[in-house]
């Protein structure tokens, strides 16, 4: 699952994108954590950019995992800040890998702004996003409706996944900038779709699931 580095502070006065200020929480030798009741907890953790297949991501471990969002074992709606970076958190989802932990994938936008690459450590500021209900549909790029339209396999397997999962995808694929970046995905999402067994934003799939 990667490397863990689970060194994490939550700070007193972080501002976040809906203009709250959350509880600073330490967290040393002792492992305790405070959380407060009234605002919402925002993490701060340093943690090596690691990468599966073609995905940047840092590990949240389970402890960080249970300190921001007890019990959640779904895809985690979050706000995130990257070396203090930008001033207006990015909204994404943090994906569940199994035990209680998640990997936060970075795209070429997050990457960019930080200006951080695979192998840096970083310090994350996270937050658990309230406002974030069942999540925008991003629209579908023209290159993935291009592929999916001369692949009747592919279509079809599309068709048959979750909204919640075709969300998720999209809402990946909005925040590929480079056209390299996009190719490489493309062929990734295609082979999973084709029903290939593969891994592609950190699962495992197969026969299109």
């Amino acid at each position: 699952m990667g490397r863990e580095r689970s060194e994490f502070v939550l700070a007193n006065g972080i501002g976040c994108a809906n203009g709250y200020e959350g509880p600073t929480v330490v967290v040393g030798g002792s492992r305790r954590v405070v959380v407060s009741k009234r605002t919402p907890t925002i993490l701060e953790f340093s943690a090596d950019v690691q990468i599966t297949g073609v995905n940047p991501y840092v590990l949240v471990d389970a402890q960080l995992a249970q300190a921001l969002k007890p019990g959640w074992r779904k895809p985690m709606p979050v706000l995130v800040r990257i070396n203090g970076t930008p001033d207006t958190p990015w909204r994404t989802n943090a994906m569940p890998t199994g035990g209680g932990a998640f990997f936060l994938y970075l795209h070429g936008g997050m990457r960019k702004s930080s200006g951080v690459k695979v192998d840096d450590t970083v310090t994350i500021e996270l937050s658990f996003d309230d406002s974030y209900r069942h999540g925008p549909l991003h629209d579908s790029p023209k290159w993935f409706e291009e592929a999916l339209e001369s692949n009747a396999a592919a279509m079809t397997n599309w068709r048959d996944l979750t909204p919640s999962r075709q969300k998720e995808i999209l809402r990946y694929f909005a925040g590929l900038k480079s056209n390299q970046a996009k190719k490489r995905n493309l062929i990734q999402v295609m082979r999973v779709l084709e029903g290939e067994s593969v891994r592609f934003m950190g699962r495992d799939w197969l026969n299109g699931k």
